[in-house]
């Protein structure tokens, strides 16, 4: 039989390798014929393209190629002030109209409505409803505002500094005082080491308000705009609203050009050894810049040098995180890419790791070591055949998923074209070209770029990391000894021969004994022989996309506290151990153009898997379901460098003021809760950690599966679905026995309490203000809180930052449980400037007190519901959003029929019930916490 795939799998690959032998490498890569796109007399670019998902929807981007890069000294940060502006006021929609109209009608600013700033562009975000012509209508208004009409007076100018300050103190810390000191050597001698987008403080605070009008005259200009439109729209329709709405404006008399600025050569090799008090990582970047600028991918020879730098990067990551998964892994994680740096302009081969404090030179060595063998000795034959093989699955999985890519995918696409010129051929020529070149790349191939990317000059190596009591900082000169490798001593990587099965032991099938259908939300169910129960929801979503999850009442509620503490950070080493007898090098190189994946895990109430599969190899994912449960592999030698790695991750964690912060409050806040044990492992917890306990309390909670519910959804074949599940869960082991969710009856701190905790050397504070407790559950009340949330969270924004100027951002989130215990949990959290907490924190209350005594605005109700219902609407179309529901159901103990009455409990929240939420709730204790600077 393997004989004549193996024939018939010739047979299909001869014609297309002669074809392909035939390819014209100087024919030019076409643009997608899907996309509408054109160029107004003023030089404006557009794209649009018709695409159905989700439905009533469109995603407009004005992209403009501005930022930073092209800023007057006087002006540095105000390309990035100018993308606040644009929110703050424009010709139609005056100060906060714009923001206030598009909550409206269901889009979250921050969540659906955004910008960003980057050295090179400027580009903003705008999803609205595509099936109202009048909010279409405002949609190309506000576009075409942002372009060109926005407001910038005196008085919101100046309003706006102190959020845009606050963003910038948002920055602050460890990484940018280190970037600080190596950019000028990693960026050397170019104009993009001077011109972060965050800019500078006192520039921030005292520029002129003609700087920022000069920006935006100068910059904000038709012929370096593009408009791009993807969504369930009419193509034509759209491109006439483009032409009425872009095509008046013109360019300034005077442009001025935008200038691309160079990242110039260097002959020697420039080392920053950088450490920080607050450091949370140490980190080595190994970086060797191009000396050209990027080659545009223009025809298909172009593009087959692109596929071949994907199958480079591929294979030499695959070796990096085989040694990452051995007994003694050099670091936490490394990999290596050919792409961009801060500037469009320069490409660069690196290698990055994150290793241990201590051991960063050793790290760095095993990058260049491992560079110099790929150099040396090239590939194997049997890593490049994988990594094609991954390559085609991924291909093939975004060509099966054609029809049902969301907009956004694409609207990216075409921003990268506008800008950096890449090509946009379309998934259909993508993949059949693909499918094409594969046979025509050859180890040559592959082997000869690392010739390129390796030199001695154009140079750059970062270290970064902890500076503390006891840590011998590297020196330059170490770092540079570090680099001669012994080029003689390095032998050939050793390719492993790939193993059978995922599988060792028998499997002996059982059998369906009852099959239930509900055909109010198209469910199907089987109950199997050992009483595992089997629900499925076949969506076409997706085509190529199948999910799981498999859930059981239980978890680590039911361990003893002592047994409880030896675990907790070792169930993190558990599938570092690999199953069957398999090790993790194993499974990833069998999986190699499989996609599929299990994920076991062991929650408080909870155990279970999650998973995700093509329903090509949906197999896989039931053979992974079935080793979890039955044969786990315990590797003793796995969890010890499962330590080192988890060790490098968390030893400096709590250097972090805002991980301190949250250590400090709730170690406090569970002070009367035994069973807390921290959020990060101490060298104390490490040694009385136990993986031999551990593994045995896994093999206790799934040692039995008629107590787990398996749920699938995706695009599934009722024919298949039960065939691997009569084999591969019928046949695990099971008893009668049942469990339940365990409340221990342990909470936190109760009464009105303030925790200050000072940490940090930068002017830089964080307020969570939170009320919890015991609360009978429905879930009526649980969508009423979190409306709540939802209304809190936009009059705390028109507060704290729009009146006040004190926040960059603010947020409240109200949710109730009902497992373990019944409870509610309402947190209200925003960072600011240390002179500001205690006033900032006493106006969220107020604006809570406003709501509490007389209710919340009906018009900000009804702005929850217009984005819940847009949000869900978006949602319910996807698979995630109906397993997810499957498995809260579950815990809940309620029919995941009551999801089909969302729209309606939703419509159903009026103010009266929030009003009466918050003040049943949130008028008792209250706990305020504080991160305030070190004191001096």
């Amino acid at each position: 039989m393997k004989k004549v795939n193996n024939l018939v799998f010739s047979v299909l690959l001869f014609p297309l390798a002669v074809f392909a032998q035939q390819m014209d490498y100087s024919k030019t890569i076409p643009f997608d014929p899907s996309v509408k796109t054109g160029k107004l007399e003023n030089g404006l670019t557009y794209y649009i393209k018709k695409n159905a998902k989700p439905e009533n929807k469109v995603d407009l981007r004005l992209v403009v190629n501005a930022g930073s890069i092209l800023e007057a000294d006087d002006q540095q940060g105000l390309a990035h002030f100018m993308e606040h502006m644009c929110f703050n006021g424009t010709k139609r929609f005056p100060k906060n109209q714009l923001v206030d109209y598009l909550q409206s009608i269901g889009v979250k600013f921050g969540q659906h409505l955004n910008a960003y700033t980057s050295f090179d562009e400027t580009v903003y975000f705008l999803p609205i409803p595509s099936d109202n012509p009048e909010k279409l209508e405002k949609g190309f208004q506000i576009i075409e505002d942002w372009a060109f009409n926005t407001v910038l007076t005196p008085e919101e100018i100046d309003k706006e500094r102190g959020v845009v300050l606050e963003e910038y103190r948002l920055g602050l810390g460890a990484g940018k005082r280190m970037q600080s000191r190596y950019i000028s050597k990693l960026m050397h001698n170019s104009h993009y080491a001077e011109r972060l987008p965050i800019g500078q403080k006192e520039i921030l605070e005292k520029f002129k308000h003609q700087s920022l009008i000069n920006f935006y005259k100068d910059w904000y200009r038709p012929n370096l705009m593009s408009v791009i439109v993807v969504g369930d729209i009419d193509v034509a329709a759209m491109e006439k609203k483009i032409i009425a709405h872009f095509s008046s404006y013109k360019n300034p008399a005077n442009e001025k050009p935008r200038k691309v600025y160079d990242v110039p050569q260097h002959a020697a090799t420039f080392v920053a050894v950088e450490s920080d008090k607050e450091a949370s990582s140490a980190q080595v970047q190994l970086i060797y810049k191009d000396y050209g600028t990027p080659k545009p991918v223009v025809n298909i020879g172009d593009f087959k040098n692109y596929i071949v730098e994907g199958l480079f990067s591929t294979i030499l990551n695959t070796r990096l995180d085989e040694l990452t998964n051995s007994p003694t892994p050099p670091f936490t994680y490394g990999y290596s890419f050919y792409g961009g740096t801060f500037a469009r302009n320069k490409k660069a081969y690196q290698s990055v790791a994150m290793s241990q404090e201590d051991k960063q030179l050793s790290a760095l060595k095993v990058l260049v070591t491992e560079n110099e063998r790929a150099k040396k000795f090239g590939f194997t034959q049997g890593e490049l055949d994988r990594s094609k093989a991954d390559f085609l699955a991924s291909i093939e999985k975004a060509f099966n998923d054609r029809d049902k890519t969301n907009s956004v995918n694409f609207v990216g696409e075409y921003q990268a074209n506008f800008l950096e010129k890449e090509p946009v051929p379309g998934i259909e020529w993508t993949y059949q070209t693909v499918k094409q070149l594969m046979p025509l790349i050859d180890l040559k191939d592959v082997n000869s770029l690392i010739k390129d990317y390796v030199k001695e000059d154009n140079r750059v190596i970062i270290l970064t990391g902890p500076e503390k009591e006891g840590l011998k900082k590297v020196t330059e000169q170490q770092v540079l000894e570090a680099l001669k490798i012994n080029i003689s001593d390095i032998t050939p990587y050793k390719d492993v021969a790939v193993v059978a099965s995922l599988i060792r032991n028998k499997v002996s099938p059982g059998t369906v004994v009852k099959r239930e259908s509900n055909v109010n939300i198209g469910t199907k169910t089987l109950v199997l022989s050992n009483g595992a129960k089997v629900t499925y929801k076949n969506t076409d979503f997706k085509n190529d996309e199948v999910l799981f999850e498999a859930i059981s009442f239980g978890g680590s509620n039911l361990y003893s506290t002592a047994d409880m503490k030896k675990v907790q950070f070792a169930n993190g080493a558990l599938t570092e151990a690999g199953f069957s007898g398999l090790k993790l090098n194993d499974i990833n190189k069998f999986m190699t153009g499989k996609i599929a994946r299990v994920n076991p895990y062991i929650g408080i109430t909870t155990e279970g898997l999650r998973g995700s599969a093509t329903p090509k190899d949906l197999e896989y994912l039931f053979q992974m379901t079935y080793a979890y449960f039955t044969d786990l592999n315990m590797d003793m030698a796995a969890f010890e460098g499962y330590k080192q790695k988890q060790g490098a991750f968390f030893n400096n964690m709590a250097s972090q003021p805002n991980f301190y912060f949250q250590q400090e409050f709730y170690t406090y806040l569970n002070k009367e809760n035994p069973r807390f044990n921290g959020l990060i492992p101490s060298a104390a917890t490490w040694e009385e950690t136990d993986y031999t306990l551990a593994y045995t309390k896994y093999k206790e909670r799934f040692a039995n599966a008629a107590d787990f519910e398996f749920y699938f959804v995706g695009n599934i074949d009722d024919k298949t679905l039960e065939e691997y599940a009569i084999k591969y869960i019928a046949s695990l082991p099971a008893s009668d026995k049942k469990e339940k969710a365990v409340d221990l009856g342990y909470r936190m701190l109760k009464g009105d309490l303030k925790k200050v905790v000072n940490k940090g050397t930068d002017p830089k504070s964080n307020v969570t203000i939170m009320y919890y407790g015991d609360a009978n559950y429905s879930a009526k009340n649980a969508m009423t809180m979190q409306a709540l949330g939802e209304v809190l969270t936009i009059k705390l924004i028109e507060q704290l930052r729009e009146n006040e100027s004190g926040v960059y951002g603010v947020s409240a989130r109200g949710s109730m449980v009902k497992v373990p215990n019944e409870s509610f949990s309402f947190t209200i959290g925003f960072p600011c400037g240390p002179d500001n907490a205690e006033k900032l924190t006493a106006s969220a209350l107020k604006v809570l007190q406003n709501i509490i005594d007389n209710g919340p605005d009906e018009k900000d109700v009804a702005k929850f519901k217009e984005g819940e219902l847009a949000d869900y609407r978006k949602e319910s179309k996807e698979n995630r959003y109906w397993l997810s529901n499957f498995t809260r159901s579950y815990v809940n103990g309620n029919s995941p029929d009551e999801v089909l009455k969302f729209e309606e409990a939703v419509n159903a929240v009026t103010a009266k019930e929030i009003q009466n939420v918050a003040k049943q709730y949130l008028t008792k204790d209250k706990v305020i916490g504080m991160l305030m600077p070190e004191k001096k």
